[in-house]
């Protein structure tokens, strides 16, 4: 199979849009609802972040296992099982009736929401090696889409009702399985020799082991960096644009969602061709450079930038689909599912423990006062990946 088939390739970019859905669509809510359910301001600011927290270090555990069976078991039982359940688990965040509830539905949601190892997989098997970019683009727009949608999404609902919001990702999640179970065939057959025991599906062997895969150590290397400069950009940048130039919620907002569509119309439009023209090894390297010049960028220069530093932004979206593209030509098919598992735990890894350290630096930050330094950090973090991948080449 190929691009070819609209029905499949619709379900898996649905797919990819309702995980990142689950991460972004509580952020807007949470603190309410913490608060509505603790009475007490502090007490929900703790809960808060334990709950962001678990969805991190839950999704570490689980995707490399998530992706060990798929290879053992096929993509398609995978993906609609895990959907199915992460929609009874979006019904069960509607449901809880406190903060240590929401605490083990959020975190179970982590655990399920690796859906793009699977998917990414699945895309691997069916496409062409040529036409991967194009693909891998799809599910770079995709990912963009819905890290846009879920906070709006949460706002508007969560205007509405401050559990609104689940019950509608609930309902997608469920269609979307109803419609994957009659539109998505299998892309490969289940290998029952691939191990499940905890000794090879634990996350820190599945990334061990990536390293150690031929032709993939360094890109292991600049992967890890390149998340952890991914996730402080994340949760500093809003921050930081306050502290800098006095922004208010409204224009963080704006600038957020037209970066996030920019990097979206790229991925869609540009990836296969940006990857055929530089090749997959030039395509990463001068990503990961736009990448670490747009964060600095960031933290240093002027708000008149911000547009020239938002298109350095999407530039370093591409390397993605080229990281991608590169990944699955040096993986042998029957083991996609456990590659893509070891690189959704490393992002996992970064989203789990980069949080809390990014943002006291900030707060350290304000007291020099420098509050564009944590994201000049980011920056240097984003270089070193790009000196691993640019003295790998030579």
């Amino acid at each position: 199979m190929s691009l070819r088939r609209p029905p499949a390739l619709a379900f898996l970019l649905v797919t990819v849009v309702i995980d990142m859905l689950g991460l972004g669509i509580i952020v807007p809510v949470v603190p309410s609802l913490m608060t509505a359910v603790t009475g007490d301001p502090v007490a929900a600011a703790h809960w808060s972040g334990w709950i962001g927290a678990s969805f991190g270090v839950t999704q570490f555990l689980a995707a490399p296992l998530l992706g060990r069976l798929a290879d053992r078991y096929g993509r398609r039982p995978v993906l609609i099982g895990a959907l199915t359940l992460l929609g009874v688990d979006y019904l069960a965040h509607a449901l809880a009736g406190g903060p240590g509830p929401m605490l083990v539905a959020h975190a179970a949601a982590g655990a399920l929401a690796g859906t793009t190892t699977v998917v990414n997989a699945y895309l691997a098997d069916v496409t062409p090696p040529d036409q991967r970019p194009r693909a891998f683009g799809y599910v770079g727009a995709a990912f963009s889409v819905g890290f846009v949608a879920g906070p709006v999404i949460g706002g508007l609902l969560g205007a509405v009702d401050l559990r609104l919001p689940f019950l509608v990702a609930a309902g997608l999640a469920g269609a979307n399985a109803l419609y994957g179970a009659f539109v998505l065939p299998e892309s490969r057959p289940g290998d029952r020799t691939t191990g499940l025991a905890w000794a090879v599906a634990n996350p820190v062997g599945a990334i061990v082991a990536l390293a150690r895969r031929p032709g993939l150590g360094r890109l292991t290397v600049a992967r890890l960096l390149s998340d952890v400069a991914r996730m402080t950009n994340q949760v500093t940048w809003t921050f930081v644009m306050i502290a800098r130039f006095g922004w208010g919620t409204a224009k963080v907002g704006a600038v957020l969602a037209a970066s996030a569509l920019l990097g979206a119309l790229c991925s869609g439009t540009l990836a296969g061709p940006y990857v055929r023209r530089l090749g997959v090894h030039r395509a990463a390297i001068v990503s990961a450079w736009a990448g670490a010049i747009s964060l600095a960028g960031f933290g240093l220069a002027g708000p008149g930038w911000i547009v020239p530093l938002m298109g350095l932004g999407a530039v370093a979206a591409l390397g993605g689909t080229a990281v991608q593209t590169w990944i699955t030509s040096a993986t042998r098919d029957s083991e996609h599912g456990t590659v893509q598992g070891a690189l959704t735990g490393i992002a996992a890894l970064a989203e789990a423990g980069v949080p809390a350290v990014a943002t006291a630096l900030f707060a350290w930050s304000l007291t020099v006062p420098l509050p564009g330094l944590v994201l000049v950090a980011a920056g240097l973090v984003a270089a070193a990946s790009a000196v691993v991948l640019t003295c790998g080449e030579h």
